[in-house]
């Protein structure tokens, strides 16, 4: 018999917890949150503990085997999200645990260690023991000629590097008592060698001070209240949330902001080093697990009270949280989509702060379309930024029709006559330009003039891209590659030679050079950073006058500021608008917004032009003009005629599987048992291919259901569930409130 339960959630595949019975040795150390190894089949697997009890819920029981952890790795604030999590977004909580919980932290990835070097005796002792050992032992002489000059000490890896020697001379002085070696622990936070120039509180302008009064009155009283922050482009939002930290701070509260690609984002991460220095944890997926796991615990005892970092960065276990930020809201990375739990971090940062009694702000000079009707019906406090500080103004747009520069130019041209003036002219003046165009490679498919195909990947159901630089076709979904193309089509084998179309970042930037040869410029996509470090630098170089051009995907829509900038031109405006998915109008509104939204940031105006094939498109032409309003009004009602959201929930479910036609079948055969359970007033829709229909081998199908409540669909899907038994091969996915109806 045990005095003490526990109930605990393994890490396999077994959605449901199991008691264990605590040892006496143990009863001190089994706590709610702490990792702890139990047996299963004869085997060990490690587990958190979900609750401690009295009674068991079944017998017999067997005994919890040890724990692994000192403190809990899941803290309460944090289980309790993790169960809403797995309640909302219908994923068991072994699931939803694995995704909080960083892989260097659940692997225990142990601390770094080095040895540190000191010297036992003074100095003038080891000159003069220097002096003998010179002749003698020139390789000791040597170590304590490097030791002379340090002031406390030496890791012992700089002292073996300065000697280019080995670790025996310094074992040899060690054992003679004339130098120490301790073990010490190296800090491998990723901001412990980057520069920054502290920098104090701005002067705020009417608007952002009345917006930073309601955050810090919400913060005062720890109020949950979330305050979506509109600015226009370059409107000062960053220094409200800094001014807002700072009041955080004060009162001894922890901060978590997330930003859209943390990796994107030197320039932020500069900004807030430079006002809270030694206060700040950064976290995002180019990290080490090493470091990523000095970061963790970094937050977990309170020693970092802010965190920067991308969505994940929402599950910190930030002691005392008193504010969250989520910058650029309506990004789509901050929605998961590949794997469950497919969780928005912008809708766990609001349960979150709600649970901790904390402040959110939601910022972005384009809110999604859910924030800015939670503001109007009366959910979030709003408050506008409409002005630019700093007599900075917004851009002057033009939209430049490309029908009418074909029939100038008697052929395609990716270039209008309007851009190129404006290349040129900002060259003359020593300012600089970004060009942006949300395709990587330098065509977008090799095509058959006979048989009309397009070479495809052989995994999945996507036109390869050609890369001039690497000479390959190429997949962006699986990473399958043709290298060299072909020269006949695969499919027909017709002599005619193939054809390229479509145009990527990598001929743009060929055809600049060719329009213009003196031309030093910058490109920026998936192909040119892929190493760690590499946006930094490219950002920075940019930055620095080093290129007049910068070409670049959406990765270069996001958040930046220079102030040299002062032409924007978005080459390939409506390509978005032709997805048929319900959100296709708000993505393309925001993008085209935000990236015009680059010019014109410092004391020089800016101007943007847009080349388009559609002039006359409403969502093109409010964009150019930056109303977002009336934007919203026309978007909102017809979301209204159609019942998506935010005036519906909507879930997708989504099926792969190697078999096509047994794939269709689980799909169909799920769908018609939900809708034998739901309500009639719920809509499902027929079951039909993903725009994607085959990736990695793997066919695609997904249906939809849109309602009023997302946990009378969830309940649903889970009766329909364990009525039906999951055919082996099909993976299932549910995603609560899809951003995609087509991929």
């Amino acid at each position: 018999m045990f005095q003490k339960y526990a109930s605990i959630i393994l890490d396999i595949s077994i959605d449901k917890t199991l008691d264990y019975g605590i040892p006496t040795e143990l009863l001190e150390k089994v706590r709610r949150g702490v990792r702890v190894e139990a047996p299963v089949r004869g085997r060990l697997h490690a587990g958190y503990v979900l609750t401690v009890k009295d009674t068991p819920d079944f017998a017999p029981v067997k005994a919890v085997h040890k724990v692994t952890s000192e403190t809990e790795i899941v803290t309460a604030d944090l289980f309790e999200l993790a169960l809403w999590i797995a309640k909302y977004y219908c994923t068991p909580l072994r699931q939803v645990l694995k995704t909080i919980i960083p892989a260097s932290i659940r692997s225990d990835v142990k601390a770094k260690e080095q040895l540190f070097v000191m010297r036992t005796k003074t100095r003038e002792e080891l000159q003069d023991l220097c002096r003998d050992l010179r002749n003698t032992h020139s390789a000791q002489a040597d170590v304590l000629d490097v030791m002379l000059q340090v002031k406390k000490g030496i890791l012992l890896t700089e002292l073996l590097e300065k000697t280019k020697g080995s670790r025996s001379p310094v074992d040899s002085l060690a054992k003679k008592g004339c130098l120490f070696l301790d073990i010490v622990r190296v800090d491998r936070s990723p901001l412990s060698n980057e520069e920054y120039f502290p920098t104090k509180p701005k002067t705020l302008n009417e608007e952002q001070a009345a917006a930073l009064q309601k955050i810090t009155a919400s913060v005062e009283q720890a109020r949950f209240d979330v305050h979506l922050l509109h600015g226009v482009t370059g409107s000062g939002k960053t220094e409200v949330y800094l001014q807002a930290i700072d009041k955080a701070l004060r009162m001894d509260k922890g901060t978590i902001m997330l930003v859209p690609e943390i990796a994107l984002t030197a320039q932020t991460i500069e900004r807030f080093r430079s006002r809270f220095e030694g206060r700040i944890a950064v976290l995002h997926h180019r990290l080490s697990h090493g470091e990523r796991r000095d970061e963790w615990h970094r937050i977990h005892s309170g020693k970092a009270k802010i965190v920067i970092g991308a969505r994940s960065a929402v599950f910190s276990p930030v002691v005392d949280l008193g504010l969250i930020i989520v910058d650029e809201e309506h990004e789509p990375s901050y929605k998961q989509s590949d794997e469950m739990p497919c969780y928005h971090a912008r809708d766990v940062a609001v349960m979150r702060g709600k649970m901790a009694k904390a402040a959110v702000i939601l910022g972005s000079a384009t809110p999604s379309l859910e924030s800015y009707y939670n503001a109007q019906t009366g959910k979030y406090q709003l408050s506008k930024l409409c002005n630019r500080p700093d007599a900075a103004v917004l851009p002057v747009v033009t939209i430049v029709d490309m029908k009418h520069e074909l029939e100038k130019a008697k052929g395609y041209t990716n270039f209008s006559d309007a851009l190129l003036d404006g290349i040129k002219k900002r060259l003359a003046l020593g300012e600089q330009t970004i060009l942006f165009l949300n395709r990587r490679g330098y065509h977008t498919a090799l095509f058959c003039p006979a048989c009309r195909h397009a070479v495809r990947c052989k995994h999945c159901d996507v036109a390869l891209t050609f890369h001039l630089g690497d000479n390959v076709l190429a997949c962006h979904l699986c990473g399958f590659t043709i290298t060299p193309p072909p020269a006949v089509c695969p499919t027909c084998r017709h002599p005619d030679p193939l054809k390229f179309r479509g145009v990527g970042t990598e001929l743009i930037e060929k055809a600049l050079h060719a329009v213009l040869p003196d031309v030093r410029t910058l490109r920026i996509d998936a192909d040119t950073t892929r190493h760690k470090g590499s946006h930094q630098k490219l950002f920075r170089t940019f930055a620095t006058g080093k290129a007049d051009v910068l070409i670049g995907t959406q990765m270069i829509a996001k958040g930046l500021h220079f102030p040299a900038v002062t032409l924007v031109g978005v080459l390939n405006s409506d390509s978005g608008l032709n997805i048929p998915d319900f959100r296709a109008s708000e993505t393309t509104f925001q993008l085209i917004t935000q990236v015009a939204g680059r010019s014109g940031r410092g004391a020089l105006s800016g101007e943007v032009i847009i080349q388009t094939f559609m002039p006359d498109n409403a969502t093109i032409q409010l964009a150019a003009k930056q109303d977002y309003e009336r934007f919203y009004d026309e978007e909102i009602a017809i979301r209204g005629l159609f019942h998506y959201p935010p005036l519906n929930q909507m879930v997708k479910l989504s099926f792969s599987g190697e078999n096509a036609h047994k794939t269709q079948g689980a799909a169909d055969q799920l769908r018609g048992q939900i809708l034998s359970i739901l309500p009639s007033l719920y809509q499902l829709t027929p079951v039909i291919p993903a725009g994607h229909a085959k990736v990695k081998d793997k066919y695609r199908y997904h249906f939809f259901i849109r309602g009023p409540n997302i946990f009378t669909i969830n309940r649903a899907i889970e009766a329909a569930q364990h009525a039906l038994q999951q055919p082996s091969g099909i993976s299932l996915r549910i995603d609560i409130n899809p951003l995609s109806t087509y991929f």
